[in-house]
């Protein structure tokens, strides 16, 4: 099942429910697949990893204008921005935990031959491809920088 099937499956079911909380999400979701779909060259279809991507970018939005709703104090609208990224990540894949994403960046450092921070460029090209959907790229870069520093 694609996602944009998942997503018009569980709109409905919100519809249904009168779930404003999920409607909200679902609908943004939806308008992002279909801006996704019928851009140029995208032939009325999107790839998995495309999907995931677009995802992830939802989310990023939403925990860029939650940030900023925090530092205003606008409690109601941080509110609907964490509402609908709990909703969104509903549809990404399963996120490593901390313990695992270090074990595995550790891996790619190894592989990848970096020794120092000046190194970040080849590990982070490899770690985006080989974490993507799983982890969050700030996440990533933040353990990288942190491994890294500690050689």
């Amino acid at each position: 099942m694609s996602l944009e099937q998942k997503v018009m499956a569980d709109l409905k079911t919100a519809m249904l429910a009168k779930d404003e909380k999920s409607l909200r999400s679902l609908r943004a979701i939806k308008a992002a697949i279909i801006l996704a779909k019928t851009a140029e060259g995208a032939g009325g279809e999107i790839k998995e990893e495309d999907e995931i991507k677009l995802l992830q970018k939802l989310i990023k939005q939403r925990k860029d204008s939650l940030e900023i709703y925090q530092s205003q104090q606008r409690k109601d609208l941080a509110q609907k921005e964490e509402e609908e990224i709990s909703v969104i990540e509903k549809f990404l894949p399963k996120q490593i935990s901390g313990v695992e994403l270090k074990t595995i960046l550790q891996k790619i450092i190894t592989e990848t031959g970096a020794s120092s921070p000046a190194d970040m460029g080849k590990v982070m090209a490899a770690a985006t491809k080989q974490l993507a959907g799983k982890a969050d790229g700030k996440t990533i870069s933040a353990t990288v920088k942190e491994i890294l520093a500690a050689k």
